[in-house]
């Protein structure tokens, strides 16, 4: 089994160390995803990630191309609008095989979705115990020892919460662009500025850079464009609180399997418009967090 080294920070050869201050995963460098574009998507718990992570892949695969999601969360429905129902772990299927890979053959954990999308959750490590991490690492290192990554295209981390440990930061550490899910509202961009921090303290020493915010549930921006203007993040797409987008997951559906309507063609658009530019080059941003203090100035206060 591989087990993620743990080192001190001054361990660390590139740059400023990955993490100041504090012990993290280190990744083993020899496990990469290759050419694949790799995107991951944070943001606050239950703003709507794993609904925008999967249209998001849907859209990638309307255009084209070979698309794996991966959930990183212990709740694994990361993808169950995509395979209608909530598929093993990783973590499960290592389990079930006294954690002996090479027992393991990809259909123990790569499950087919909606329009060809590849679907694997990564699942986490019990309650009070381990490092996501780990997981993650073990995650891609399957994939890439049964070939799974050779053509593929895209790959979405959809990633638990506002965490944003050593352990679940640890998918910043294979993706190109990191994307942020927050509504017009103080907790979102609360979180999201945290997110921020993050991946600007990962892309010191990894070449992961922020994509932008995508507002969802939310009929305006202008919380979010106060938060951008004063950071230099920007809003890559916009999605309103729509019921249909409710009913899309009560029904197992992503949006683009439901009923066509106004609202519904509107949706399905705004996602194809995105994974179009996204695969054209987001432009990386260098936003700059704010103190906890400058937000509540900003936003908290007439």
């Amino acid at each position: 089994m591989n087990i993620p080294i743990r080192q001190p920070a001054a361990a660390a050869t590139v740059g400023r160390p990955d993490g100041a201050g504090s012990v993290q995963v280190q990744m083993d460098p020899n496990v990469s995803i290759g050419k694949a574009k790799v995107f991951s998507v944070y943001g606050k718990g239950g703003i709507g990630k794993s609904t925008t992570s999967s249209n998001l892949s849907v859209a990638f695969s309307k255009l084209g191309k070979r698309v794996l999601q991966i959930g990183c969360d212990p709740k694994h429905d990361s993808t169950f609008t995509l395979t209608k129902r909530l598929v093993p772990t990783v973590i499960d299927v290592l389990e079930q095989v006294n954690f002996h890979a090479e027992e393991l053959r990809p259909d123990d954990f790569v499950y087919h979705g909606y329009n060809g999308v590849m679907c694997v959750e990564a699942g986490g490590p019990p309650a009070g115990t381990g490092c996501g991490g780990y997981v993650v690492g073990q995650t891609v290192k399957l994939l890439k020892e049964h070939h799974l990554l050779d053509d593929t295209d895209v790959v979405i981390f959809d990633v638990l919460g506002d965490v944003v440990c050593g352990g679940f930061a640890s998918p910043l550490q294979h993706a190109d662009r990191a994307l942020i899910v927050a509504a017009n509202d103080f907790d979102s961009i609360f979180a999201m500025n945290r997110i921020v921090a993050a991946i600007q303290a990962k892309s010191r020493n990894y070449p992961v850079r922020l994509g932008g915010v995508i507002v969802n549930r939310s009929a305006g921006t202008d919380q979010v464009d106060k938060f951008n203007d004063k950071t230099g993040l920007k809003t890559v797409a916009h999605f309103p609180d729509l019921d249909v987008i409710r009913k899309s997951r009560l029904k197992k559906s992503t949006l683009f399997e439901m009923e066509p309507s106004p609202e519904v063609d509107a949706v399905q658009n705004e996602y194809l418009r995105l994974a179009a530019s996204l695969l054209a080059g987001a432009e990386p941003l260098n936003a700059v967090p704010l103190k906890d203090r400058d937000i509540f100035d900003l936003l908290g206060f007439d």
